[in-house]
């Protein structure tokens, strides 16, 4: 239940995001984010708040673990919308990385989203968002993150 404790703190985040998602797009923006985030439920659940100054927004993720199911439910809020992204992103850890998945929509059309998280190190990890359209044989990566410790 403990999975998510390398991540309490206060992080700098380099973002690097597909411009054109599933249109065979090449082309990469790159901006800065600052996360805080903290730990809730003796570990079992975490909660943080990430901003992307640049962009004029932020975003807030809620983390609980089920130790019923051994699973972790990830859910989103955005600034933009002001709505909880729903389904949550479901998964577990296997060692230092964990992957969490879920059915969505991206822009009216239906995909699979994946979140896989990666331990580099004490003062280093990192995200990364996929799609696929065609029952998970192919996955295209269109945001990753590269978290610092502030």
């Amino acid at each position: 239940m403990n999975d998510f404790d390398f991540l309490i703190g206060t992080w700098n985040v380099t973002n690097t995001r597909l411009v054109k998602r599933l249109a065979g797009s090449d082309e990469w923006e790159e901006f800065p984010g600052r996360s805080v985030i903290t730990r809730h439920f003796d570990g079992a659940a975490n909660f943080d708040e990430i901003v992307f100054p640049t962009k004029g927004y932020a975003g807030l993720t809620l983390r609980i673990y089920d130790p019923a199911t051994e699973l972790w439910s990830i859910y989103w809020a955005s600034s933009v919308t002001g709505v909880l992204g729903l389904p949550p992103m479901v998964g577990r850890f296997e060692g230092r990385r964990g992957e969490f998945y879920a059915d969505d929509t991206d822009e009216g059309r239906p995909v699979r989203c994946r979140f896989v998280w990666t331990v580099l190190g004490e003062d280093a990890c990192r995200w990364e968002q996929a799609f696929s359209v065609d029952g998970e044989q192919t996955w295209e990566t269109n945001w990753i993150m590269e978290f610092a410790r502030a």
